[in-house]
């Protein structure tokens, strides 16, 4: 099914009723197709949730020609944490998985995005790009300097996934200064077949579409990889300075009007 014909709204929740239209997403991807779980998941109510949800700003993607129920209409969705919120609430959700040590000493403006998924029907066309588009707006008019947070690979397989997890080690590592760490006890290893055996466009076809979409903007990832057993999936740390954003690729991304 293709999304060129949906006139999209994009906005951030306002509402208790947006929350759960969210939350409803993130369960028909996270806990249906990806087969995670978690103690907030409401499996009765269909709704992934967590603790850190109120404290988060949520951007979602609205098609309402998708289904009459409110909670049906979201169709992507983005969760948000700047610094200085992170700052109030005592650190970002993604200190349970990686050392943000580096990161947090830069001086940088930090946004930290999570939980981004995309309804299946929807992968493919025009609703990542207003999406990103969406947060591309926020990120520039908001001033910060760098975008970070976990992105995953489904399975918990490090075997499997050892010629994309290799290439990202190798080829697309963060400079020292951002260079995230994965906390000690989870910590494992990515480069686990050496550059000169890693076949890149097979391994590259094996990454997620949203870690390739980092990558062609200028992101990197950071050393060691964290095995999620509750989400089913291996995380890595994506980290995005924004001064390695074209000015061409700044144009083409700010142009989405956020409600």
């Amino acid at each position: 099914m293709s999304d060129l014909d949906h006139k999209f709204e994009l906005r951030f929740a306002v509402s208790a009723q947006d929350l759960r239209a969210a939350q409803r997403l993130r369960y028909r991807v996270f806990v249906q197709e990806l087969g995670s779980d978690g103690p907030m998941v409401d499996h009765e109510a269909e709704l992934e949730a967590d603790a850190f949800d109120p404290s988060y700003d949520h951007l979602m993607l609205i098609d309402k020609a998708r289904s009459d129920d409110p909670l049906e209409q979201c169709v992507g969705v983005y969760r948000l944490l700047t610094g200085d919120k992170a700052d109030q609430l005592g650190g970002f959700y993604t200190e349970a998985e990686y050392d943000l040590t580096r990161l947090k000493a830069s001086g940088k403006r930090l946004l930290e995005l999570g939980r981004s998924c995309v309804a299946p029907e929807y992968r493919g066309g025009t609703a990542l790009y207003h999406m990103w588009a969406g947060l591309a707006k926020y990120v520039f008019e908001g001033g910060f300097d760098v975008l970070f947070g976990v992105a995953s690979f489904h399975g918990t397989d490090l075997k499997q996934l050892s010629a994309p997890l290799s290439l990202l080690h190798h080829r697309h590592l963060a400079p020292e200064n951002l260079r995230v760490r994965a906390v000690d006890d989870q910590f494992q290893r990515m480069d686990l077949i050496t550059e000169d055996q890693i076949d890149r466009r097979a391994a590259m076809l094996e990454v997620p579409a949203l870690i390739k979409a980092y990558l062609r903007l200028g992101g990197t990832v950071g050393e060691g990889a964290f095995i999620d057993h509750a989400f089913n999936t291996i995380d890595v740390c994506l980290i995005l300075d924004i001064a390695q954003v074209s000015p061409r690729q700044k144009e083409m991304y700010t142009r989405e009007r956020i409600r």
